[in-house]
Formats: structure tokens, C-alpha cells, sequence
């Protein structure tokens, strides 16, 4: 959860002698709907803000307009060239890199302001949220800051990245460099997707190829296509040892990767100047901590029993690959959490380990009893879909799609299809069902809450019934539950 405070004023009631009742509730009922409405414009703020961080699907397109640049000059009046040669200019004096000006750069600009400003201004809206981990850790190796730049390029900052060649993470390590620089890749866990780990590995290679290449031009160009292919064109280059000279000998994609890095230092550096959306108040802050764990779970355990969006764990813990945490002995893993969902787990961590053992026990079984075969539904994805979204419209798992499809990311596109078993057959009436389903032939009964009973305890004692469904049954947005209170249970 994004963490969000509400200061409420207080009624000065001295202030309004003499005004009437009528006139008081007036006042009281426009306050209450001017509190309404600035809460509502504070959540969609932070789903904007979440839908940006969730839902990233850039990676794809930019590595392709990299590996396929055309570097032809590109018609933008609004950036003269004189202008951005004074810019250049002054970025190479702050910089150890190369940043001078010439028409392969110049077309690489200009084709982004012109053709990609949306998506680079959403890449610069992730940056907070990344660069400040990226900074600490350079600082920390005495490694140029602008080293940071370089995940834009090498995977639009989306930790699960992963390549056509099976390069992955933030920094795209392959899978030899990764176990080399100390990166655990197994079955269930890829510390290639953990921001923090994948940083300190990259810091740590790209140090190696400088004291390798002494240029950081040649370094960047070895850490994309690796140091023998830079060798290589150095050789045949004629002994040449400056990235523009050897260029024309490199790999297509490493051509295109230094130029498309200047360019982004250009971008984000100059961004004010060009309109970019720079305002941070639109972003609010992920505070987050780390616990460790005990027993196996899954994400959705996680998700169900604190009542945290299972996006928002899969984000805050991207190195699980299936979306479990595994306990092997000498091993330490920890589990991500929103700050103020820490207090939440602590206290029901025995009900979520003896959850996720009740279900791992279970979970050869192919389907959940409660499914019947007219809640077969047959999904296209959407524009803007993710599994976390289509997981709560249809009241299921994330884990359940993914084991029903044989799926081993997160990663959908526009147009696939996908099984469904719906605990909501009627959530959709685009989804098409194997039979016609009305909700006429939905059954409802209550269950009436008794002392001691919480979401949980009442989910265990219903068969097929989840927390999720108990909340979005009966519109309960938090925890609390009263002695007395009727639930509606559908089946």
C-alpha cells in the first residue's frame, strides 16, 4: 500500500453562534463532501501512480527502437541544433563520458522528443522511485552517478525485464554474468529482478570493465555486448580506442546503445526545458520494510491475510519468481512489505504460515472444489491489464491464472487469451462463458459475526470463500468487523 495521510481540521464551533441548525448540517455535510472528494482525488492519484509502477510494458518497444535506430536526421525546430549543441557541451563538463555533439546523437534526440515523449516522460516519473537506490549504491563504488542512465536503456526500469537472449533485471544480466558478480538464480528465486542486489553486481562489473578499458565509453559498449566484441573491433578498427571510431565494427544493437544512453542523460537532465511532467507531489511514498521468513509462502498468502494488493508485492519483491519464498537451510530470504502493513504480518505471521501449509498440501489437486465447469471463462486481455487486476475482478488468485494458462511471468499482451475458473462469473460481460451464466442462479446467505471472529477465522469456516470475497461481498474496506454484523456469503 502507498502510505497517504488525511489531516482533518477541527470544527471551531464558537465561530458559528448564532447560525442555525439547518445551516450547521449545511456546513457539515459540505465538509464531509469536500473530504470525500479530496480522498477520492488522493486514491486515484496514487492508482495513476501504481498503474505506472505495475504496469510497465516499455521495455519491449524501446529495446526494439534501439536495436532498430535509423539515425537519419529528424526534422524538430523546437530544439535547434546550436541550442542543443551549447546543452551537450555543458553536460560533458559535468561528466566523465563522451557527450559531445554529432548528427548520430542529434537524430537520436530528436526522434525521442518527437516520436517517444510519452513514454520517456513516464520513464522519468519511475526514476524517482529508482535512482535514488541506484545513486547510493554508485556513490557508494566512486562510480559516475550518471551510471544510472543506463538501466533506462537497458530495460526501461522494469525488474523483470527479460530479453529475447534471456538477459534479465534492471541491469540485464545474463545468466553467467549474474552467478559470476554473486547473483542466486534457481528455481524459485532470481536475485537478476532484485533492484538492490542486481545494482551492487552492476556497479561491481562495470568497475571491472573500466579498469579493463580505461574509458567509460568502451566500458558501457563491453557491459552491452560483451568485452570481446569490443576487443575485437578495437583490433579492427586499426587500434582505434574511442567509441565513435570503433562503431561502425561493433554489433547492430551495441551501435545504437551509447548513443540512446547520451540521449537519455540529455532527456532527463533537460527535461524541464522540453515540458516533461516533473511534478513529484503526484508521486506519493513507497515506505517500505523487510521481515524475514520462517516458513514457505506465497505472495497471495501474503496478499490475502495483510489485505496488501498482490501487485503490489509481486513489485516489492520481483525475485521471486513464482511468486513463493522458499525456506532452504543457510539461507536468508525476506519478504518486502508497505511500512505500515509490517505490524500486519507480525501479528498474524502463525496464521499465514499455517494458511500457506494448508494450502502447499493442497495443491495438487487441479481445481478448487467450488469450481464447476460453466465458470470456465475464456479472457482477452485488455489494454491496461495486469494480473492483479484481472485476479480481484474475477475474485481469484494471481497464482491460480498463472497455473491455469502455464504461466511463468507476469507478462501479458494486448489480445491473449486466458482460462479463467471465476469465483465472479458476471464480473465481465465481455468474458464469454463455455455456457450462458445469469445471476439469477447465484445463491446468497448470511453468516452472522460473533465475537473473536475476524476475515480469516470466518473465510476458513466457509468452503470456496476467500478474505477478498468477504470484503468485496459486503464492501468492507478494512479488518474490522463488529459482534452482530450480517455478512452476505454468495456461493
Amino acid at each position: 500500500m502507498l502510505r497517504t495521510f488525511f489531516f482533518l481540521g477541527i470544527l471551531n464551533t464558537g465561530a458559528l453562534y448564532g447560525q442555525t441548525i439547518d445551516s450547521l448540517d449545511l456546513l457539515k455535510t459540505s465538509k464531509k463532501d469536500s473530504l470525500k472528494e479530496s480522498r477520492y482525488s488522493v486514491l486515484q492519484m496514487e492508482e495513476r501512480w501504481q498503474n505506472t509502477l505495475f504496469a510497465n510494458d516499455l521495455f519491449v518497444a524501446l529495446t526494439d527502437s534501439i536495436a532498430n535506430q535509423s539515425f537519419e536526421a529528424v526534422y524538430y525546430p523546437e530544439l535547434p541544433t546550436d541550442t542543443l549543441k551549447k546543452r551537450l557541451a555543458i553536460l560533458d563538463a559535468k561528466t566523465p563520458f563522451n557527450i559531445a555533439y554529432n548528427p548520430t546523437l542529434e537524430s537520436v534526440i530528436k526522434t525521442h522528443l518527437k516520436s517517444r515523449k510519452k513514454s520517456t516522460e513516464t520513464l522519468i516519473q519511475l526514476s524517482h522511485y529508482y535512482f535514488p537506490l541506484f545513486e547510493e549504491v554508485l556513490d557508494k563504488e566512486n562510480l559516475p552517478l550518471e551510471i544510472k542512465y543506463l538501466a533506462v536503456v537497458e530495460s526501461s526500469l522494469k525488474p523483470r525485464a527479460k530479453s529475447r537472449v534471456g538477459a534479465t533485471g534492471l541491469w540485464q544480466f545474463m545468466f553467467s554474468t549474474g552467478k559470476q558478480y554473486g547473483l542466486e538464480v534457481s528455481s524459485y528465486v532470481d536475485e537478476r529482478c532484485d533492484p538492490l542486489r542486481s545494482t551492487n553486481a552492476a556497479a561491481h562489473y562495470l568497475a571491472a570493465l573500466y579498469k579493463t578499458f580505461g574509458d567509460w565509453d568502451l566500458a558501457l559498449a563491453a557491459y552491452n555486448s560483451g568485452p570481446g566484441n569490443v576487443t575485437k573491433a578495437i583490433r579492427r578498427s586499426g587500434g582505434y580506442q574511442n567509441y565513435w571510431n570503433i562503431r561502425p565494427f561493433l554489433p547492430k544493437e551495441t551501435a545504437g546503445y551509447l548513443p540512446a544512453f547520451l540521449a537519455t542523460i540529455y532527456l532527463f537532465e533537460y527535461a524541464e526545458a522540453h515540458g516533461f511532467n516533473l511534478d513529484k507531489k503526484q508521486m506519493p511514498i513507497l515506505a517500505t520494510d523487510t521481515v524475514h521468513v520462517k516458513q514457505m509462502i506465497s505472495l497471495d498468502h501474503v496478499a490475502e491475510l495483510t489485505q496488501t494488493k498482490i501487485e503490489t508485492l509481486q513489485f516489492l519483491n520481483p525475485s521471486y519468481k513464482l511468486d513463493i519464498i522458499p525456506v532452504l537451510e543457510n539461507k536468508n530470504y525476506s519478504l518486502r512489505l508497505p511500512l505500515d502493513k509490517i505490524g500486519d504480518f507480525v501479528q498474524k505471521e502463525n496464521q499465514i504460515y499455517a494458511f500457506a501449509k494448508s494450502e502447499f498440501e493442497a495443491r495438487e489437486k487441479p481445481l478448487p472444489q467450488f469450481f464447476e465447469i460453466d465458470s470456465k471463462i475464456r479472457y482477452k486481455v485488455k489494454a491496461g491489464d495486469y494480473l492483479g487486476k484481472i485476479a480481484r475482478k474475477f475474485n481469484i488468485r494471481v497464482s491460480q491464472i498463472k497455473q491455469w494458462n502455464g504461466l511463468r511471468t507476469n507478462d501479458l499482451k494486448i489480445g491473449q487469451r486466458l482460462t479463467i475458473y471465476s469465483r465472479n462469473p458476471t464480473a465481465d460481460i465481455t468474458a464469454k462463458s463455455t455456457q450462458s451464466i445469469s445471476k439469477d442462479i447465484i445463491e446468497k446467505r448470511t453468516y452472522l459475526v460473533k465475537s473473536g471472529d475476524s476475515l480469516w477465522s470466518i473465510s476458513n469456516k466457509l468452503s470456496g470463500v476467500s478474505i477478498q470475497n468477504l470484503k468485496e461481498w459486503n464492501d468492507i474496506w478494512n479488518s474490522y468487523l463488529k459482534p452482530g454484523m450480517t455478512l452476505i456469503i454468495s456461493n
